[in-house]
């Protein structure tokens, strides 16, 4: 991110300013909308607290945000090259949409000129933003009940060898290195906010994350080592069990997780991801809140560290962690994905309201 721009106060003050001097260098990203701009749009101007700053729209599609139709700040690229204007065109009248090469071929376009043609304006490839604007429009339907596209990552998983590449992808080893009756195994888990990677033993579940995470292949190395190279694929109990559970707290069901963790920490850490699994579904906590709660206020920085680190998803609920000033703050999986939970959540909050009334 932004190596050669001023902080985010300096880019807000420019932000407010409309300064045509950061266009095509920095993108404001709004949390409460969900949506990114260029520095200079014409839109009211939101509260510096739901600000985030980013260097590249590659960055503010992954973290979730969709571009804004006021000041449209992938117009440039569109404009300049009529075969990315006509596949954002069909993103944007389609956002569900599952695409794949044979449809860019169709479309009588040739793959690797559209891949490069991406690459070169938007850092990624048009396969890659087609996969997070569907995400992104599955989770915008959660809340409402809506059913959300089965989004998947590349070859969708549809089957154990592709996954086997991903995950040796991720740690940098042929697939054929990974052990046969493995101490650790790994399997994915689909669910209605994208596919999920699960690695456990035969007693405890020790990590579950989005598969797109971008700490993902440094904790996976971390589980290798602890394991003595003893990583595999497959599944033991755990991981059946935290699949059921993560099926019914999607749809609504139940806000229960009993699969017994083990997430590798510190004894700090793991201090921290104990009390994140006492704030209730629904409610929230700040960073100082936690501290607090663990009766440590002077470490509110090292709460935020644990938090940021928290290799088990959703059953550690770090998403209910927030600002102190009730702005959504960095997640893992995504913003989109943070606000998606806690707007599910509410639903519980509210099941719980009324028994007790």
């Amino acid at each position: 991110m932004m190596f050669d721009l001023p902080d985010d106060d300096a880019l807000y003050a420019a932000l407010i300013a409309r300064d045509a001097g950061y266009d095509g260098r920095a993108y404001v990203c709004v949390t409460s909308t969900g949506i990114f701009c260029r520095l200079t749009c014409s839109a009211r101007k939101p509260k510096r607290e739901n600000c985030v700053f980013f260097d590249s729209i590659c960055d503010c599609i992954k973290a979730g945000f969709r571009a804004c139709k006021k000041c449209h700040p992938m117009a440039p690229a569109a404009e300049a090259d009529p075969l990315v204007g006509q596949l954002l065109q069909a993103l944007r009248e389609n956002p569900a949409r599952r695409w794949s090469e044979s449809d860019i071929v169709a479309l009588d376009m040739d793959p690797s000129t559209v891949r490069r043609a991406f690459k070169r304006h938007f850092g990624m490839t048009f396969l890659e933003m087609a996969r997070l604007t569907r995400l992104r429009a599955g989770a915008g339907a959660l809340p409402d009940g809506g059913r959300v596209i089965d989004a998947q990552l590349e070859a969708s998983y549809d089957s154990p060898a592709a996954f086997r590449a991903a995950f040796g992808k991720w740690l940098g080893l042929a697939p054929g290195k990974f052990v046969t009756n493995a101490l650790l195994r790994a399997d994915w888990i689909d669910t209605k906010l994208g596919p999920m990677i699960a690695v456990s033993d035969a007693h405890t579940l020790h990590l579950l994350e989005f598969a797109e995470r971008k700490a993902l292949p440094a904790e996976l190395k971390r589980l290798y080592a602890h394991a003595k190279g003893s990583l595999g694929f497959g599944r033991f109990g755990p991981t059946d069990q935290i699949e059921r559970e993560m099926d019914a707290f999607m749809h609504g069901q139940s806000d229960r997780f009993e699969t017994r963790l083990a997430p590798l920490g510190s004894a700090f850490t793991q201090e921290v991801w104990r009390a994140l699994r006492t704030i209730p579904a629904g409610e929230t906590r700040s960073y100082s809140d936690v501290a607090r709660m663990m009766g440590r206020p002077e470490a509110t920085r090292a709460v935020a560290r644990a938090n940021g680190a928290n290799p088990i998803a959703i059953a550690i609920p770090c998403h209910r962690v927030i600002g102190a000033d009730g702005a959504l703050t960095g997640y893992g999986g995504g913003l989109w994905r943070k606000q998606a939970l806690i707007e599910l959540e509410r639903g519980f909050a509210r099941e719980r309201q009324g028994a007790d009334g």
